[in-house]
């Protein structure tokens, strides 16, 4: 007996330790919404929850064991046993004296497993009490998208929960009869007592009453069909599967009304023969018959079958994924490219990114770190106003790596190490005399040599900052090194939840499962604790109903504080007719903006796109918490950016579906794809990347835009390239330009089987790699330059030991048939182009480009010649007198100088 009673009192300790732990996180993350200012988020959500799961919990549990209380009185009065023939279970004769605290206890769990699972569709009842229509409706049925955006999952949800409650509760009862009388297993089959059949029967016609609303619900889901060319209802669907799914709408009623009848019929064959003939119904209806009419009614004649509904599925994608207002222009990719039009665009060739992010990362981790307890997690691309001029920097900030501390004693952890500190910025082409980049805010504490200052450099919210602190203690926050000393610092922020009291520092300490909170006395009144300070967890944690873009980037605003960009997005997996993306669903908009203070922490979302449906839905849920997007600070709102995630996604989605003719995009006559470099270890697709430069010939604005080409699906020449606008007033204008077809344009892989073949290049890459080096290729950049185009890619050199510094040691460009390897951009245009001063040199620069235009060898100008003359032999081919006569032209001055250099 004493056994017992410790072994209950032990059970009562644990559940009361796995409520008391669950209490308390539920009131410190209350405190941590509060401190954000966004209580709403989460009371609003926890309440639903709660409701949700306590009402569908009561319901079930009410429906269930009601149930089994019934089956327990009818048992009772059940007069005919079959004593000669009954099937005995001895074992089972102990279980009668528990039955009742058995079946409360069985109810019970069942309940609070159903009322769990239920609660977790809280998103789902939420939409669906705040829905919003959106300005399409679905072709087939007429109805507003949103009903299948807000309402059906909740329908199916409710269908769900009606099928789980009917199913247990008439095994529960099953059960309580067979124990207690009612339902016999004998030697010849299963004996029902009338009660018992009545009371069975009733709860499985209720259970084929809802498989009605089932198929009532499937009619909507062949909009989600795949059976056809496209995603959605096919020829086959509506012809076949529709008129089926109707009949079993009915069917499953009068089964539903046979089985009930026949309760009171000795015989089951009206029940087994409806269920029967449900179930080949099912079959043949929903499998068999749609399947033979695709075969050999669609398939024979496919296209004339599906052609309306293949351009259903073109059109509806296109919405869904926001591709279809996609401005198409023609690019003539003309080789009219001179030294005087590459100076009209001078500030496209300064702002063309030559240091790509991994050399250039590894390159700040080798010169910026400083200490090894900081850390660069990823370089960011933007554009400033620097000195007046519209400049594409590289941006990258200094965290602190707690994991890296030479002590990792709780202290320094949690008390004194507490934030990283500045960052490093620099324009994406300038290189200094060694091949290293030239940065215009580098060191601790930060030194700027532009109009650029970081006056706040502290960094205690960031993408690494995954631990707790506590700041204003009286233990000493280190700031940053200087020298050999340290310099230290009191947080002068309004981040964090007060610590106020010595039950404040009880609640931390067990919420962290950390005794040294609570028995510490640096930690006082005034001290603020940060926690959740990695900002795609606190993004997440706040906003669990939206998606983030993989790439964060941080910006330094006016007043020289630093602030983290986020790219949120909102999705759905029921847009009629829409193709699906795994692990995504058919619909996305990039509909949300966030802003994190790196400082305090303070997180706003400012919404991007008011059109999208959803976020005005989650607005609706949730007041006050989303912000339109002029009220963001303009110094912020200066440097939004198109991500790169959806403009990937939006690019592999307009590779197919910018075939917006059905015959054509059955025959897959014009597929194209994003391009892949050849890599030893497999292919390497095409990165989308950030530029400068001007979009239209009339405008005179460059403008920072994110691009990608496309190439053939099958064939490796470029056919197009796509390009995102990031600036206002144009901000999210999506453009294709596209070649035309009846010319080569060279694509990326053929560029760079170019750059392997050519016997220059070819030496120098071998000879540097059999020096204890290695060659890194840096991202093949596509530039448009008016109407041509131009091929740039970097080459970076580093010693094969661990800690080599990349260096940047020449720059590959292409043009038409020519290409230039020289160790700057500029000689390499000038070996194309000839001319100087083709780019303005930035300070610091001038030396460089001296020493290097000295090394311009005879060997250049015999290719530059070589150059010339191939190509006038193409304009010759061509018919192009006037191109022939320009090349004849250049020619004859390459060979001036060739002949003045030799004497």
């Amino acid at each position: 007996m004493k056994n017992k009673r410790w072994m209950a009192i032990l059970i009562l300790l644990l559940l009361s330790l796995g409520f008391l732990n669950t209490g308390v996180r539920l009131w410190v993350d209350w405190l941590w919404f509060q401190e954000l200012g966004y209580p709403v988020l989460f009371s609003k959500s926890l309440v639903t929850e709660i409701l949700l799961t306590g009402i569908s919990g009561f319901l079930f549990f009410v429906f269930v064991y009601s149930n089994s209380q019934l089956a327990r009185r009818l048992a009772r009065k059940q007069a005919h046993v079959y004593h000669e023939s009954v099937v005995e279970f001895p074992q089972l004769e102990g279980l009668k004296r528990f039955i009742r605290w058995i079946l409360l206890g069985v109810s019970l769990l069942l309940a609070y497993l159903v009322a769990s699972w239920a609660g977790e569709n809280w998103l789902e009842y939420l939409r669906f009490t705040h829905a919003l229509p959106f300005l399409q409706e679905d072709p087939l049925f007429h109805r507003n998208i949103a009903f299948y955006m807000f309402r059906l999952p909740f329908y199916w949800f409710v269908v769900q929960y009606g099928f789980v409650s009917l199913l247990l509760a008439f095994l529960v009862s099953l059960l309580v009869y067979f124990l207690e009388g009612g339902v016999w297993l004998t030697r010849s089959g299963i004996r029902l007592a009338g009660s018992a059949k009545i009371h069975l029967s009733t709860i499985a016609a209720g259970f084929f009453v809802l498989y009605s609303c089932k198929y009532r619900l499937d009619i909507f889901d062949l909009l989600f069909s795949r059976r056809g060319i496209v995603y959605g209802a096919s020829y086959a669907d509506i012809k076949a599967e529709l008129p089926a799914l109707w009949m079993l709408v009915a069917a499953s009623l009068v089964a539903a009304g046979l089985i009930f009848l026949s309760a009171f019929r000795r015989s089951y064959r009206l029940a087994v023969g409806a269920i029967a003939g449900l179930i080949v119904l099912n079959v043949v209806g929903t499998g068999v018959y749609p399947e033979i009419v695709q075969r050999f009614h669609v398939a024979p004649t496919e296209i004339s079958m599906e052609k309306p509904y293949i351009q259903l599925g073109i059109q509806y994608t296109r919405m869904a994924y926001g591709i279809n207002e996609v401005q198409e222009r023609e690019f003539p990719a003309l080789e009219s490219l001179t030294s005087e039009a590459l100076k009209r665009n001078e500030l496209t060739l300064q702002n063309i990114r030559l240091w790509d992010h991994r050399p250039l990362l590894v390159t700040y981790e080798q010169l910026q770190v400083i200490r090894p307890y900081y850390d660069f997690v990823d370089v960011d691309n933007d554009r400033y106003l620097i000195d007046g001029q519209y400049r594409q920097v590289s941006l990258s900030p200094r965290e602190i790596a707690s994991q890296k501390l030479p002590s990792r004693i709780w202290i320094n952890e949690h008390l004194t190490y507490t934030h990283g500190y500045g960052l490093c910025l620099g324009p994406v082409n300038q290189i200094s005399r060694e091949g290293l980049p030239q940065l215009l805010i580098k060191d601790i504490p930060p030194v700027s040599t532009t109009n650029i200052k970081v006056t706040r450099p502290q960094i205690y919210f960031g993408e690494i900052s995954d631990s707790y602190c506590f700041v204003n203690t009286r233990a000493k926050e280190f700031d940053y090194p200087s020298g050999e000393d340290n310099v230290y610092t009191e947080y002068k922020g309004s981040g964090g939840i007060s610590v106020e009291n010595l039950f404040r520092k009880l609640l931390f300490s067990f919420r962290f499962k950390e005794l040294k909170i609570i028995l510490s006395g640096d930690i006082h009144g005034g001290s603020r604790l940060l926690f959740d300070r990695s900002i795609v967890r606190r993004a997440s944690k706040l906003f669990p109903f939206l998606r983030f873009d993989h790439d964060p980037y941080m910006v330094i605003n006016d007043e020289g504080h630093l602030y983290w960009m986020m790219d949120a997005y909102t999705t759905g997996e029921n847009y009629p007719y829409s193709n699906p993306t795994p692990e995504l669903g058919n619909y996305i908009r990039n509909s949300v903006k966030v802003t994190i203070d790196a400082f305090n922490g303070t997180v706003r979302a400012y919404i991007s796109d008011p059109q999208d449906p959803i976020i005005q839905v989650y607005a609706s849920m949730f007041p006050g918490v989303f912000l339109p997007l002029d009220s963001m600070p303009k110094d912020l709102r200066r440097h939004l950016r198109y991500p790169e995630d959806l403009f990937s996604l939006q690019a592999s989605i307009y590779a197919t579906y910018h075939m917006t003719d059905a015959q054509v995009f059955y025959n897959k006559e014009d597929l194209w794809r994003v391009p892949a470099l050849s890599k030893s270890d497999g292919e390497n697709i095409v990165e989308p990347y950030y530029t400068i430069m001007k979009l239209d010939l009339k405008d005179s604005r460059e403008e920072f835009i994110l691009m990608t080409p496309f190439t053939p699906a099958t064939r490796d020449n470029m056919i197009a390239w796509m390009a995102a606008r990031c600036d206002a007033p144009d901000y999210g204008k999506l453009f294709v330009y596209n070649f035309p077809k009846q010319r080569l344009v060279y694509g990326p892989s053929q560029i760079v089987s170019r750059f392997n073949q050519d016997t220059q290049i070819a030496q120098q890459l071998t000879l540097w790699n059999q020096k204890g080096s290695r060659v890194i290729n840096g991202s093949l950049l596509v530039i448009p330059v008016e109407n041509s185009i131009l091929y740039i890619q970097p080459l970076f050199l580093a010693a094969e030991q661990s800690g080599s510094i990349p260096e940047l040691k020449r720059i590959i460009v292409a043009y038409g048939n020519t290409i230039a390897m020289e160790e700057s951009l500029e000689l390499s245009l000038q070996q194309i182009f000839g001319g100087k001063g083709l780019t303005r040199r930035e300070p610091g620069e001038e030396a460089a480009v001296k020493s290097t235009e000295a090394s311009v060898s005879f060997n250049s100008l015999v290719e530059q010649a070589g150059g010339h003359y191939r190509r006038a032999e193409q304009k010759l081919r061509e018919g192009d007198w006037a191109g022939y006569g320009e090349e004849i032209r250049k020619l004859g001055e390459v060979l001036k100088t060739l002949k003045e250099k030799t004497k």
